[in-house]
């Protein structure tokens, strides 16, 4: 039973690496750290591609809104170049709204149609539900009236009730990252099971320019962003490591903070800051006993390591379903004695060790 416990310092879930079925009971003494830290043996690697078996590459839509100024526009479009390259070295799919020319009096449909065509398309051609995620990324300005938030466009504007409504067909994985000022409002309206939604800050009334958005371009396949040290950034990573590299900047100006960027993976639109997080776990409890957001986002990678490429993509899902129950049987295991504790989570540990097994175990070893 003891030698059970540690693998909860040592199993790494969700990325965090994992024991193979020998090593399941030889480790010492109880560790204290998450349970996502749990690994025995694995080494962490390197990033590589996609894996080859997921039936559909993931797919990353960045819309650029209104630059408003010359200075806006050179930003957002060095941010979009960051993305365009961390798509092409994981052999994402990528396209962009809001970059090509648009001419007066053009014929051709406003960027806002284009992104509803965009969203149509993916709802289309998701009659099968994948595992590959979609990731819609909004760089721009954002305003907020009081009542109603919306992403600034060329041409009419985006709402968050609007981009709400076009999302629901989509029945693939989505993130949605906002990096836009005036941008939390989208967060509770687009807020729901299986998605993941990122703001940059955590009120609409934080309207000055924000640069969120440069810091998680910067991050997103950075191997400094990988705080579990697992040879791929998730995108919990990525947000922790934007949000804490947004609070420097403006530490270091001397200036108060007009930016305050939140996540939300948990369907209950409410949104975690990043102090609420000691190294990828959360800690701090939210008021009401609401659920802590973190452990999808920490399951989603734009850039695999080889040992994640490795596991089909059917059993990197049934693991991700594994660990999320981990967490949860972890979050609970104050309100159950011991032994309950340990007899639920043993066989999840084994379930999870087995699927690592043949990734962790070299193809030509002899």
């Amino acid at each position: 039973m003891r030698k059970l416990v540690t693998l909860l310092a040592t199993v790494q879930i969700v990325g965090w690496a994992v024991p193979t079925i020998s090593s399941l009971y030889s480790v010492g003494s109880v560790g204290t750290a998450h349970p996502t830290s749990l690994m025995c043996g694995v080494a962490a690697t390197t990033p590589s591609e996609m894996p080859a078996d997921v039936g559909q590459r993931q797919t990353v839509i960045v819309v650029v809104g209104a630059a408003g100024e010359a200075e806006y526009a050179t930003q957002f479009t060095k941010w979009t170049h960051l993305w365009e390259r961390a798509c092409t070295e994981s052999d994402a799919e990528f396209m962009a709204v809001g970059l090509e020319e648009t001419k007066p009096g053009s014929a051709e449909g406003s960027d806002r149609s284009r992104i509803q065509e965009l969203l149509s398309l993916q709802s289309r051609t998701d009659a099968t539900p994948t595992v590959s995620a979609l990731w819609l990324v909004l760089i721009g300005h954002g305003t907020f009236d009081g009542r109603t938030a919306k992403f600034n466009l060329r041409g009419p504007d985006l709402s968050a009730t609007e981009l709400a409504e076009w999302l629901k067909p989509v029945r693939r994985p989505v993130a949605v990252i906002d990096t836009a000022s005036s941008s939390a409002p989208f967060l509770k309206e687009l807020s729901a099971p299986g998605r993941i939604v990122i703001t940059a800050t955590k009120s609409g009334f934080e309207q000055n320019y924000a640069r969120f958005g440069q810091y998680m371009a910067e991050a997103i396949i950075d191997p400094k962003a990988d705080l579990d040290k697992d040879g791929q950034t998730s995108l919990l990573e990525a947000f922790l490591t934007a949000s804490h590299a947004t609070a420097e900047f403006y530490a270091a100006a001397g200036r108060l903070a007009t930016e305050h960027a939140l996540l939300d993976d948990n369907g209950d639109t409410l949104g975690t800051p990043a102090e609420w997080f000691r190294g990828i776990r959360p800690v701090k409890k939210a008021r009401d006993d609401a659920s802590l957001d973190g452990y999808h986002a920490h399951q989603l990678h734009l850039l695999y390591s080889a040992t994640e490429t490795a596991i089909p993509a059917e059993l990197r899902a049934r693991r991700d379903q594994l660990e999320l129950q981990v967490m949860a049987l972890r979050d609970a295991k104050a309100t159950m004695p011991e032994e309950e504790y340990f007899s639920k989570l043993e066989p999840l540990l084994r379930e999870i060790a087995g699927i690592y097994e043949p990734a962790a175990s070299p193809a030509d070893s002899k």
